[in-house]
């Protein structure tokens, strides 16, 4: 049976949840699921259920807004060239779309640039200030990047290059000599530090709008851009950036942006998209330009004026998208292949992996899907320009960062943070950071760290479930990370009508002490097939769907784990 670890969350104080239940006239189960995250009051539930786009904070309290909106009012004024640098992912490339657009409704001396992701790599490249300043710039505005790009600016200044940059990752201990707006910058005092790179793009066009007196309306129109970044970034879904999502979803599912409309089109989507749409149909597509080819085709169809354009673009990445998928798989299946074939790898803490031709732009995919396989610290490495490049993904709980800071002799380069990062090395290196890694993991992972999580919200009875207490769940998103669609247990059903569907989806249904029946659904859960049939009472883990068939609506539960039930 399960082999996965069921985490469940601790239960809040008794008086908070009866008195938010009788606040607001729900259960208890919902109350107590509302107080663990956070909301405890009446005024607390109601903006968390409706939220107001009137609680964005004040771009201007963002540390440097008012330099950076006074650099570019001066270069509007004196016609300078600015030019738009963004990264390559979906953050990137959504942000310089936004910053272009926006701009250029003001300001006609404009350009945009997103580096090549395989001959630039990440961040600001000194191609891309060589491009600038063989265009004529003076103002560079750097999106989702640039926070440690202290040479870079410094190189760009040598040129007569001023930067604006615009990012929200960690700073390093030296800020570049540039107009920086990044809330965790150490003494910002910007209230909401977890915005996307998009979502501080987003800040600083307001800002501009605020000061030049534009309508709110305009500037509220990028909100789909700043959603999809959200949810592609997998930034946290609280506070400010709660907001962005909830208003961003309505302008995607509005579909007035051509390029986003295109692009539902092509993915197949019928009904209102949400935040989980956004990452696994919309954000692959973006991303896909820059993976297999250039990201530039990703902001061109965010920029497109027509339909007819938009949906050419779309298919392009579309078509690139599926490349990517093939990529993904045949690089998956060689990097299995290589851990079956190497008993030392199949009982080794961590995996390392070279080879020389694979695609550089899937390798951090590929390391993630050898962890929902073997559940381990993993590297994967290919060969780009000489050198060995990889990326690199952790498990729950342990600091993949740490472990690659204790491998940096070893190293020409490297980045990230706790569950994820990106490294350089020569070739030669490649067998002494093997040996090193595993030694670093196996010393300082915990037994519990190998074994997978599933954290659980709350254990409710079935009969607590009906359409009402859906609907209700359904009021709590958007969905992600730090507001993640509620899991739940209940313990001792007896499963029956089981069956398989298409020998690999598990299909239950569970009668109710009232009568009623639920159906459960497990996709590729046909490991529990036997369990199920034979008559034991199972403990199951759980959200709730609601599943349209042939114009039916009904309940049901997608499973996520089973246990036999304890005696």
């Amino acid at each position: 049976m399960s082999s996965k670890r069921w985490k469940f969350k601790p239960l809040p104080s008794e008086t908070k949840v009866q008195e938010l239940a009788k606040s607001i006239n729900v259960n208890t189960y919902l109350a107590t699921i509302l107080v663990q995250r956070g909301v405890e009051t009446f005024e607390e539930a109601k903006d968390y259920f409706r939220p107001k786009i009137e609680e964005l904070h004040d771009p201007f309290l963002m540390k440097n807004m008012e330099r950076a909106v006074d650099r570019i009012s001066k270069a509007i004024q004196n016609k300078e060239k600015i030019l738009i640098y963004g990264d390559y992912d979906v953050d990137g490339t959504t942000a310089v779309a936004l910053m272009y657009d926006f701009l250029s409704q003001i300001h006609p001396f404009l350009d945009y640039y997103v580096p090549d992701r395989h001959s630039e790599g990440y961040g600001i490249s000194y191609q891309g200030i060589d491009f600038a300043f063989e265009s004529g710039v003076s103002l560079m505005i750097a999106l989702d990047c640039g926070i440690k790009s202290v040479d870079h600016v410094a190189y760009a200044l040598d040129k007569g290059i001023e930067f604006i940059i615009c990012d929200h990752h960690n700073t390093g201990e030296i800020i570049p000599n540039a107009i920086c707006l990044d809330p965790k910058q150490h003494d910002c005092p910007y209230p909401y530090k977890e915005l996307s790179g998009c979502g501080v793009g987003f800040k600083l066009a307001q800002a501009i709008s605020k000061k030049h007196d534009l309508s709110n309306e305009k500037i509220f129109n990028y909100l789909d851009l700043v959603a999809i970044s959200i949810g592609a970034d997998i930034v946290p879904i609280t506070g400010e950036n709660r907001i962005l999502t909830y208003f961003g979803l309505q302008k995607i599912n509005e579909g007035n942006r051509v390029g986003i409309k295109a692009l539902v089109e092509i993915a197949g989507f019928k009904k209102a998209l949400t935040v989980t749409n956004v990452v696994f149909g919309l954000g692959p597509r973006i991303n896909a330009a820059g993976r297999i080819k250039h990201a530039k085709a990703s902001v061109e169809l965010l920029l497109a004026a027509t339909e007819r354009e938009a949906l050419e673009c779309a298919k392009e990445l579309n078509v690139k998208n599926t490349t990517r998928k093939d990529l993904d798989s045949g690089t998956l299946r060689e990097a299995i292949n290589l851990i079956e074939q190497d008993e030392k790898l199949i009982s080794a803490k961590s995996t390392v992996l070279f080879q020389n031709d694979w695609h550089k732009g899937v390798i951090g995919i590929v390391a993630s899907k050898c962890i929902e396989k073997y559940y381990r610290p993993t590297i994967i490495l290919t060969e780009s320009n000489g050198k060995a490049t990889g990326s690199a993904r952790s498990v729950e709980g342990f600091d993949l960062y740490e472990a690659v800071c204790e491998c940096s002799d070893l190293l020409e380069q490297f980045g990230g943070h706790t569950h994820a990062a990106g490294l350089t090395l020569k070739l030669e290196n490649i067998p002494a950071l093997t040996e090193r890694f595993e030694e670093v993991v196996a010393r300082k992972i915990l037994p519990e760290q190998t074994i997978p999580i599933i954290k659980i919200d709350l254990e409710i009875p079935l009969e607590a479930i009906n359409e009402k207490f859906y609907s209700i769940l359904g009021q709590m998103e958007p969905f992600g990370p730090q507001n993640l669609a509620p899991i739940f247990t209940t313990s001792n059903v007896f499963p029956t009508k089981v069956r398989l569907l298409k020998e690999e989806h598990l299909k239950f249904t569970l009668k109710m002490t009232n009568g009623a029946e639920i159906d459960a659904i497990g996709f590729g859960m046909s490991e529990y097939f036997e369990a199920a049939s034979t008559g034991h009472e199972l403990d199951i883990c759980y959200t709730i769907d609601m599943n349209e068939f042939n114009g039916q609506k009904s309940l049901q539960l997608m499973l996520k784990d089973v246990k036999l039930s304890k005696a």
